[in-house]
């Protein structure tokens, strides 16, 4: 194939790829535009779909992936915390994202948190974020991370344990799985949504991640996890007290008095915890803990 054909195909190829890189730059300016409307902005995603921007690529769709993943955390970031927040161009954006480039494991990974956090932080939609890393694993079948990823979505938001210890057995058969895979798989089916089993699994993405972010969130867990298994013990021996004294402690110094407990237990913050009326322990109002909501469903023991 060497006729002038072949040439015109040739030199077609070779004037198309300032045209690509030109409407790069143009959407890296659109994108850094922050004064664009809802509607201009769904415009923009519906007229682009990922598998017709990968035959237009010319060969330089991981670096569209690239550009679409960097509008993706803008987008997020712009909305993330803000009330009233919509979050309805995540999935479009992502799907083109991780279409473009398949092996983009930051779109996956990240993408299916910002997919299924919660309230103003989030798009509330784990399904999606389920699609997003069985679409990954799929693609990227050397990645065991992502599984781990995949079970600890299915046991924090969706509370499906069977589901969760499959996805995290399903990753220990990967090459160069972590061991704490396996032990996980079998740990969630024996103790469901324990409190013992949440603080695992957030100490042990405390411990495997280097991402700020992610290990200022996970921080917060575990003091939220401390606190309640606190509060939770307070309340028993609460329960023990009024039965002994026919009335609930007014502060843990009587529960020490009446030989309950060794000292004054302190919450992450060092703040002695305080009893309400109804004998239910909570954090002094010095204290900065904060108990995230999503802690508050976790039960106390097996299912």
């Amino acid at each position: 194939m060497s006729g002038p054909s072949h040439v015109r195909a040739k030199w077609a190829v070779i004037a198309g790829v300032p045209l690509l890189f030109a409407a790069i730059a143009a959407l890296q300016v659109r994108i850094d535009a922050q004064t664009r409307s809802e509607a201009q902005e769904k415009a923009e995603v519906l007229l682009r779909s990922g598998g017709a921007l990968k035959k237009l690529s010319l060969g330089y769709d991981a670096l569209l992936g690239d550009i679409y993943w960097t509008r993706v955390v803008q987008y997020y970031g712009a909305r993330a915390g803000k009330d009233g927040a919509s979050f309805e161009l995540l999935w479009p954006l992502l799907d083109i994202t991780t279409t473009l480039d398949p092996k983009l494991m930051v779109a996956y990974r990240f993408g299916a948190i910002f997919l299924s956090e919660q309230g103003t932080v989030g798009a509330n939609r784990p399904d999606l974020a389920v699609t997003l890393l069985k679409r990954g694993i799929a693609a990227n079948p050397d990645q065991w991370r992502l599984s781990g990823d995949l079970g600890f979505l299915y046991y924090w938001r969706l509370k499906d344990y069977q589901s969760a210890a499959a996805a995290y057995l399903e990753g220990s058969t990967r090459p160069g799985a972590a061991p704490w895979l396996k032990m996980m798989a079998a740990r969630v089916l024996e103790k469901g949504g324990s409190l013992e089993t949440s603080r695992m699994l957030w100490s042990e993405l405390y411990d495997s991640t280097k991402e700020p972010s992610m290990r200022h969130r996970a921080a917060q867990m575990l003091r939220g996890l401390k606190t309640l298994e606190d509060e939770q013990s307070l309340d028993d021996l609460a329960e023990q007290y009024q039965q002994r004294f026919e009335r609930y402690p007014p502060s843990t110094r009587e529960l020490r008095d009446a030989g309950m407990i060794g000292g004054i237990p302190v919450d992450p913050d060092g703040y002695p915890y305080v009893f309400g009326p109804d004998g239910k322990s909570g954090l002094n109002p010095r204290s900065t803990v904060v108990v995230p909501p999503d802690l508050m469903t976790q039960p106390a023991g097996p299912e």
